[in-house]
């Protein structure tokens, strides 16, 4: 299984309780040996400065109009991807970066 940043997957993302999870799409931002780090994806309308519209969606793969929600972020195990859907398409990576750039800071 190949995974590379820009992939859209489903995973596994465990509930803070541990007892359970929820299969979701996501956005791969980046890979840490054999962990990712990852982005909500959702059906939702932005709601947020730092969430971004896809405009591409149905060329990423994605079934519905999508919304990455760059303030949500998981680390997971590789082992919780379970598909890949596709890949972000260079218009929409382009303003996932500008979003990033502009709103995603440390504040410490």
């Amino acid at each position: 299984m190949t995974i590379q940043s820009g992939d859209f997957w489903v995973a596994e993302i465990p509930f803070t309780n541990g007892l359970n999870s929820k299969r979701r799409p996501v956005l791969i931002l980046w890979l840490d040996g054999n962990d990712v780090v990852v982005a909500a994806v959702t059906s939702a309308a932005p709601r947020t400065q730092t969430d971004v519209l896809l405009q591409d969606w149905n060329e990423s793969g994605l079934r519905v109009l999508s919304t990455v929600r760059l303030s949500r972020l998981d680390f997971l195990e590789k082992s919780l991807l379970s598909v890949k859907i596709g890949h972000v398409s260079p218009n929409d990576a382009q303003n996932l970066q500008k979003v990033w750039n502009s709103y995603m800071k440390l504040q410490f």
